[in-house]
């Protein structure tokens, strides 16, 4: 099996993704942080008041509070090294850890939301409003906290570019949960303040049930979007497409009978391509072109860090028994 060595590009690839994780680390704390805060304040201003928008409100902090520290095992153990038992490295840990963040919003946000809207619809007490101004106030903060938090975020997608800071699950969690806490605390601020004015509980129920609904379309959102990573999603097709392009243009491949690409990771590739060469080729020969091709692949696409080509010359059975016909670059 023979091995190329990763090239300059990879590795600068490589240190450029710890240096995001460290900025996303960063913003995950800044999450669980204003998370904690607000669900502790939510939670009592929710049980003096008696209002069911607020304490869905905690609830859903709650969850994102605890999410937070699923995001930040996904950011320290998504980066260990391949080994025996993992040769394709971790970087699928990060999918997982996203898939319980939205199982946590959908059980911890959304289930308790609706609880709370549905009791409050069933209960249909005449309530005292004592307390609300001061949960309304909490609401205010809280806006304030969540605005804060989402900023950041915000600031490091832009940072990393939209479309390559929402392929990681991390960033992109954080970018739902705080968005949704935003526009959950309008929608309970906005049901209290009706329920005051009116006196009639439904708005606030409404609230409660409009965050409950909101929370688990987010919920379901990030989790179809982590399940399709995590059974092995195919690499996005420009880049997919320069690998056949490179494949075609090399003069000793006839045909490319078939490419397969997998995501190991949010910046980690697998690269699996079976090529029929031209006819005439020794042994040797197809070493050398295998060798050149899998480190041309890794100089075009630098997230791929596994390369296998096999040869399928049926006029040459040499090359498909050359040590060159599999082989990967940069893995275990």
């Amino acid at each position: 099996m023979s091995r190329t060595a990763q090239p300059a590009g990879g590795e600068a690839a490589h240190r450029d993704a710890h240096a995001a994780d460290r900025r996303t680390r960063v913003t995950v704390l800044v999450a669980l942080a204003a998370n904690l805060v607000i669900a502790v304040a939510k939670t009592v201003g929710g049980l003096l008041a008696g209002s069911p928008a607020l304490l869905s409100e905690a609830a859903h902090s709650v969850a994102d509070s605890l999410n937070e520290v699923f995001l930040l095992a996904a950011l320290r153990r998504s980066r260990r090294p391949a080994d025996r038992r993992h040769p394709f490295g971790y970087g699928k840990e990060r999918f997982f850890w996203s898939l319980l963040a939205a199982v946590g919003i959908f059980v911890m946000g959304g289930c308790f939301s609706f609880f709370q809207g549905v009791e409050a619809l069933a209960r249909d007490t005449e309530e005292s409003f004592g307390g609300y101004v001061a949960g309304l106030i909490v609401l205010g903060v809280a806006l304030l906290a969540e605005g804060a938090s989402l900023l950041r975020a915000l600031h490091q997608l832009r940072r990393h570019g939209v479309a390559d800071g929402l392929r990681d699950p991390a960033l992109r969690t954080v970018v739902a949960e705080d968005g949704t806490a935003v526009l959950g605390v309008i929608l309970a601020f906005t049901g209290m303040a009706l329920h005051m004015a009116t006196g009639d509980v439904v708005w606030e129920a409404s609230a409660s049930l409009a965050i409950g609904t909101l929370l688990v379309y987010v919920a379901y959102r990030l989790g179809r979007e982590a399940r399709d990573q995590l059974i092995g999603e195919a690499a996005d097709p420009e880049a997919s497409g320069r690998i056949r392009a490179l494949l075609r243009a090399q003069p000793e491949i006839d045909s490319v009978e078939a490419l397969f690409t997998m995501k190991t990771g949010i910046d980690s590739l697998l690269v699996a391509a079976r090529v029929d060469l031209v006819p005439g080729l020794d042994s040797e020969r197809v070493e050398e072109v295998a060798v050149r091709i899998k480190r041309s692949i890794g100089h075009t696409v630098p997230e791929a860090c596994q390369i296998f080509l096999d040869v399928t010359d049926r006029r040459a059975q040499e090359a498909v028994e050359s040590p060159a016909a599999t082989g990967e670059r940069g893995g275990a």
